[in-house]
């Protein structure tokens, strides 16, 4: 996403999450298992916050995915275009914590 759409998103309090991560092979064959975790994450964010979220997954082969910095590793969270986490695992709490720091607005339930 680009420099003024991230901003058009701020102005809406919006945020948008891109999640890098890539298949991984194993005895069973080739699992895309960061996606899935991806789509898990995506789903309980746009429960908590509705439209006000965007999440965005990216293979790291995908033509499309964001530039890696340096030492990053997968998976890679970035929130409005600031690295979240760099390996480990998906944290939907710490994405949670970020999102609400950008004034973004839990929806009523």
């Amino acid at each position: 996403m680009w420099v003024w759409q991230r901003r058009v998103l701020r102005i809406m309090k919006l945020a948008l999450v891109q999640i890098i991560g890539a298949p991984v092979a194993c005895a069973e064959g080739i699992k895309d298992t960061w996606r899935d975790v991806a789509k898990h994450a995506a789903d309980q964010l746009i429960a908590r916050f509705g439209d006000s979220v965007r999440v965005q997954y990216f293979d790291l082969f995908d033509p499309d995915c964001p530039t890696l910095s340096e030492g990053a590793q997968l998976p890679l969270v970035i929130i409005e275009g600031e690295v979240l986490s760099s390996g480990g695992k998906i944290s939907v709490p710490a994405i949670r914590k970020r999102i609400e720091t950008l004034g973004v607005q839990p929806h009523a339930n």
